[in-house]
């Protein structure tokens, strides 16, 4: 499966373990995200939120896995990505029910917060998880419910 994946500067050293851990997995992973050489520490998270959520839209990569120090602030900029759903998620059970249950593309999670065995689970968890909406009728009508709000936002 193909991952984009992103931190800001308090997930780099998270961000790397998981990369080390997806390709391990056989994963093909598309780093969007925080590089000490190339950026300045004034990018914040949604710099890179933006920038996996831009990949999933194009069809680049099919999820994504965004990293800060709590998970929450680069999750609330995904989330601002028309069609995009992302949570913040601190165990894989959360992991696997937003993805089943939601049809959630991304996951992201806090440096401060899991340390790299965890955060190796959550991603399995989120990954391995297919999204009931793909075969149970209730979940389809529950997604196309939420989507319906995001419209209601852009009609007017």
């Amino acid at each position: 499966m193909k991952i984009a994946i992103g931190s800001d500067a308090s997930g780099l050293e998270l961000k790397r373990s998981v990369i080390q851990h997806l390709r391990d997995s056989g994963h093909e992973v598309l780093d969007h995200g925080y590089v000490p050489e190339e950026e300045s520490t004034a990018e914040y998270s949604s710099v890179y939120a933006r920038k996996v959520a831009q990949s999933i839209l194009d069809g680049e990569s099919e999820r994504g896995v965004l990293i800060c120090g709590t998970g929450i602030g680069i999750s609330i900029s995904a989330n601002k990505v028309r069609g995009i759903r992302a949570a913040v998620c601190s165990e894989p059970f959360t992991a696997r029910h937003t993805r089943e249950n939601n049809g959630s593309q991304i996951i992201a999670f806090g440096a401060f917060v899991v340390g790299p065995d965890m955060g190796n689970a959550i991603v399995d968890a989120f990954l391995g998880a297919t999204f009931k909406g793909e075969t149970e009728q209730m979940y389809v009508e529950r997604f196309q419910k939420i989507a319906a709000i995001e419209d209601e936002q852009y009609a007017g």
